[in-house]
């Protein structure tokens, strides 16, 4: 299938009514950069750019500023004119981005572990609507590492053992852990074989080069026991499992073990010229000789490049050995700059070529925020900043998606402008497109998100976390071991945006409205959490145990209100992600790992140790996570205040510093110990939540913003 059929195949997916409307060409690049051209030709309108995905970006641009509509992962407005508008004036846009990358290694654990072709397909389209060019890919490695670690003589059990469950394969190929989840189940390997097989055939079809695995030396534990003569250093990451194996790349075995896995993925997934590898990601090398470290850098180069001779190792720069880049050539790197800030840092990255991206989510966690100026202007200024280095494209490396779809509909569309757009006029037109029309409450209301969660101070944003999904705790700084609580925006701006958004009954009925509507209702009761926890403490501290009990009575009524809200909406609901996890079983056996696997990431994480960090990580306000899982936890922490002995010197007092990032660890106490089990044997339930979404989100967000308006509007802070 050439480029022009690609196009018109994708113009059929998206717009099937007025797909024959259309008239697609091809044309040329400018000076080795994509463009695209939207115009009149009779009475079609033609899109023409230099591959499919330049013609997809000019659909987006002409749906988004001519018909007034939007694609996004949070629903879409679709709703074209009986007659497409004319395309005056014609435009023509040339990107100065010669990448634009997609995802992060933990997108695909955090967001996509459940995913089928028909969502794969979806997320493909949206990526060539919003100009990507460069997305990693690793579905289908499994089959990839089996192949390779039979070569290697290991038994099925062995390989069996080292491959982890599906939720963690992301830490598996960032060499982070083995085995963890698991073990996983032949189907499962040969099923994403073929969905890995389907996913790079329609991402090349549509002129985009995956990026896809490279070796770096990461191996099975179980290898030294084969090749005892190997110098394989063991290494453990943050507690997870029994540890993982590091093959020096200066030893005979690495050259060996390299050449069979690109050898295997080549076979089965095919070449793109583009490795991802990041040795010793998140670890420290064996050695600190500036020598040594070089040489581990030539030798992950010249085993890829034995192979591929247009080999090209992409980097991420999250814990980057610059001594290991020294032994790669500096023209056959891309360094993928996560958070288009660290430049600095690396000073340039010394004239490689590099993206400026955004990371802008944690762990997928649930939150409306983001700092929409810096994503407007920061990748567009450093273009013209010398000491920026070889720039050469931008990319969105966010942990978990389907989330805040204005930050990412800005952050892709600037790789078309040549210079920052009017951000208060971009969010109107934003607002427009979604909705179809723009009511002046509307507007009113999204210029008061720009002005609040949308136009934060920081750069790398840690998450707004609430203590709705924080281990209960009297002292409250965050929910992960890297979220925070606090807000840079006054909360009573919010609540008047919720109200402005409910004025808007033109839009009653439309799915994005609706989605926005619970969204910024959500916010809101999240943000009220904040001081109806403080109301608890107080309440505690002052021993006044009538007033505790009320103070928690509210707080779970709240966490009741919530859960109901959220379960408007089908984005906002556990029910769906386990039923999703549990499409993959063959069998109940299957099907039970997998809903493990599901509970097990956005909780407790990892397993029952002392030490453990990453509990609560990827926490999501989701309905039944809310319901089923924090109020529960709440529930229970209530409890144990109130059956606290009224005498001081028994009753429970918080150390100032709690273990595990301030907040309460696995063995913090008796209480928490006992919170931690309960937590564990949640996630090896199966139970059935609500997969599908109930109520009005309307008539509920109404609801909703009557009751706790007057309790906002009484406490400090609100």
């Amino acid at each position: 299938m050439d480029f022009k059929q690609a196009a018109e195949a994708l113009l059929r997916r998206i717009v099937p009514s007025a797909a024959a409307r259309f008239r697609v060409g091809i044309i040329d690049a400018e000076n080795g950069k994509d463009v695209f051209e939207i115009a009149n030709e009779k009475e079609y309108i033609l899109l023409r750019g230099n591959n499919a995905v330049s013609v997809a970006s000019a659909l987006n641009w002409y749906l988004k500023y001519y018909c007034h509509c939007q694609v996004s992962w949070n629903s879409d407005n679709l709703d074209l004119p009986a007659v497409l508008p004319p395309a005056e004036p014609g435009i023509r846009k040339v990107s100065p981005f010669r990448y634009r990358a997609c995802f992060n290694y933990c997108t695909f654990s955090y967001s996509m572990p459940w995913w089928d072709w028909e969502r794969w397909e979806r997320e493909i389209d949206w990526m060539a609507l919003h100009g990507v060019n460069l997305p990693l890919a690793l579905t289908g490695l499994e089959a990839v590492w089996q192949g390779t670690l039979e070569k290697l003589g290991l038994s099925p059990e062995e390989i069996s053992s080292f491959l982890a469950g599906p939720a963690f394969l992301s830490w598996q190929w960032l060499s982070n852990l083995e085995g963890w989840g698991g073990p996983l189940p032949q189907t499962w390997v040969n099923s994403h074989l073929e969905l890995g097989r389907k996913i790079l055939e329609r991402e090349r079809e549509l002129g985009m080069t995956p990026i896809k695995q490279g070796f770096s030396g990461y191996v099975p534990l179980a290898v030294a026991d084969h090749y005892p003569e190997a110098r394989i250093y063991k290494r453990s990451w943050f507690n997870i499992g029994a540890g993982t194996a590091q093959l020096d790349p200066l030893d005979p075995l690495f050259e060996t073990a390299g050449r069979i896995f690109l050898e295997e993925q080549d076979r089965l997934l095919g070449r793109d010229h583009f490795y991802a590898v990041d040795p010793f990601h998140e670890g420290v090398l064996p050695s600190k000789d500036p020598e040594y470290q070089e040489r581990v850098g030539q030798g992950i180069f010249n085993v890829t490049r034995s192979l591929d001779r247009d080999a090209i190792i992409a980097m991420q720069t999250w814990s980057l050995h610059t001594g290991v880049l020294k032994g790669i050539p500096v023209d056959r790197s891309l360094m993928l700059g996560l958070t288009g800030s660290n430049w600095k840092k690396y000073e340039g990255f010394g004239g490689r070529p590099w993206v400026a991206g955004i990371l802008h989510n944690y762990g997928g966690r649930v939150y409306m925020g983001g700092n929409l100026p810096h994503y407007a202007g920061n990748a567009l200024s450093l273009l013209d900043n010398p000491g920026a280095g070889n720039l050469q494209g931008t990319g969105i490396f966010p942990e978990g998606i389907e989330h805040n779809p204005i930050v990412y509909e800005l952050a892709t569309e600037i790789a078309w402008h040549d210079h920052p757009p009017d951000l208060e006029q971009w969010v109107q037109e934003y607002a427009r497109a979604r909705y179809g029309s723009l009511p002046v409450e509307a507007a009113a209301a999204w210029n008061l998100l720009l002005k609040t969660v949308y136009g934060q101070k920081k750069v790398k944003i840690p998450s707004m976390e609430s203590p709705v999904c924080a281990r209960p705790a009297l002292t409250m700084l965050r929910a992960s071991m890297n979220g925070e609580m606090e807000r840079d925006y006054p909360l009573p701006h919010l609540w008047e945006a919720w109200g402005l958004l409910l004025r808007c009954r033109e839009l009653h009925g439309k799915e994005t409205y609706q989605y926005d509507l619970v969204d910024t209702g959500r916010q809101c009761l999240a943000d009220l959490a904040l001081p109806l926890h403080k109301k608890i403490t107080a309440a505690y501290e002052a021993a006044d145990a009538t007033a505790l009990a009320g103070a928690g009575k509210q707080f779970i009524a709240l966490l009741d209100d919530l859960d109901q809200l959220l379960g408007t909406r089908s984005e906002f609901l556990l029910g769906r992600w386990i039923a999703d996890a549990r499409s993959w079983g063959l069998n109940e056996e299957e099907r039970a790992l997998f809903e493990e696997n599901a509970r097990t990431l956005l909780t407790v994480w990892g397993p029952p140790h002392p030490g453990g960090l990453f509990f609560d990580y990827a926490n999501r306000q989701w309905a039944g996570l809310v319901g089923g899982f924090y109020k529960i936890r709440w529930q229970k922490f209530i409890h144990f205040l109130l059956q606290q002995p009224a005498e001081p010197k028994y009753r429970y007092r918080e150390k100032r510093s709690l273990k595990s990032f301030g907040r309460p660890g696995n063995d913090e106490n008796a209480f928490y110990k006992s919170l931690s089990a309960w937590e564990h044997a949640w996630c090896r339930q199966t139970g059935s939540y609500p997969s599908s979404p109930t109520g009005n989100p309307e008539e509920i967000s109404a609801a909703l913003f009557e009751k706790w308006m007057p309790v906002a509007s009484g406490l400090p802070g609100l």
